[in-house]
């Protein structure tokens, strides 16, 4: 993770919390290391890490999951994601570049839809924020739809039923 990332994850503490989420993170760096990093992170960043980072300085963990970039060298990480769900299973892998920060506006949106779709027999749609329509999905009946969703819903295709977002205070 880099400086700017680890700062930024450290300001959505409470976001993360909110949503009953743990943040962890991996590092190819030694612990000791570490220590150094965070004082640059505060500094720089304006935030104290909050949230354990583990150190992986034999790689195994970073080799496991394919986290060492093949055509960089051994302590260049590609930027992954995992979002694990309660039942310990992997929900989410997003790997962007070295070169390219993670988008945690993004991360979020995603945990939001994960948690939903978790709970109600619903998809969200592209660009879907937490508030909006969601899709009953295609293999809840109509006659189950309308037990689940008795206000209704608008149907755009048989496949493709619109409804207010389950819980939505909007």
């Amino acid at each position: 993770m880099c400086t700017t990332e680890l700062g930024y994850t450290a300001k959505l503490k409470p976001e993360f919390e909110r949503r009953g989420v743990k943040v962890l993170g991996l590092s190819v760096d030694p612990v000791e290391s570490h220590h150094r990093w965070e004082k640059d992170i505060e500094e720089t960043q304006g935030t104290a890490v909050n949230f354990p980072v583990i150190g992986d300085a034999d790689r195994k963990v970073s080799e496991l999951y394919g986290l060492i970039h093949p055509n960089a060298s051994d302590t260049l990480t590609v930027r992954s994601v995992y979002v694990i769900g309660p039942d310990n299973k992997v929900k989410l892998s997003i790997t962007y570049p070295a070169s390219t920060g993670r988008n945690f506006d993004e991360i979020l949106r995603v945990i939001d839809s994960l948690q939903l779709t978790s709970q109600h027999k619903v998809a969200t749609p592209v660009n879907w924020r937490d508030g909006q329509d969601v899709i009953i999905v295609p293999s809840v009946s109509d006659d189950e739809a309308r037990e689940r969703f008795p206000d209704g819903w608008k149907t755009v295709k048989p496949y493709l039923r619109l409804v207010p977002q389950p819980g939505s205070k909007g």
